[in-house]
């Protein structure tokens, strides 16, 4: 378990393409569960969303900076969703007119919501746990 830590702290490469297969992927879910809601149980609310937007914004992050270790693709992760959460605080008549078409909406959306915050903290720590158990594997392999 230790040593599994310790990987997860130092800054690794990652396979680029996987990455970017893995964040269209998951934006296709993310679609699909706001198109079809009904696969969700209904307590879950737009949260399933949520979270796999935040999954997605993972690793997109972990794509863009492959070299960094998974707890500060986690934390920027984490920053960039929690910071667009907080620009639906501002409402700028600009900022107002990019979140009407609906891919506004879908990357910015309109009312702030501290429930969001929770599904982006635990898409991010879904993030980490695979990454956790493709560090795992590799040390298997190797």
């Amino acid at each position: 378990m230790a040593g599994l830590m310790t990987r997860l702290l130092e800054a690794r490469r990652r396979k680029w393409t996987w990455y970017v297969l893995a964040t269209v992927g998951t934006l296709v879910l993310g679609l699909a569960s706001r198109r079809y809601p009904q696969v969700f149980p209904a307590a879950m609310g737009k949260y399933p969303g949520d979270l796999l937007w935040s999954l997605m914004v993972y690793f997109g992050m972990a794509a863009i900076f492959n070299k960094a270790s998974n707890f500060e693709v986690g934390f920027r992760a984490l920053c960039f969703a929690f910071g667009i959460e907080a620009l639906k605080l501002c409402q700028a008549p600009w900022l107002a007119s990019l979140r009407h078409p609906p891919l506004g909406h879908l990357v910015f959306g309109h009312v702030f919501s501290w429930q969001n915050l929770v599904a982006y903290a635990l898409g991010v720590l879904l993030g980490l746990l695979i990454e956790a158990l493709v560090v795992a594997s590799e040390g298997q392999k190797g």
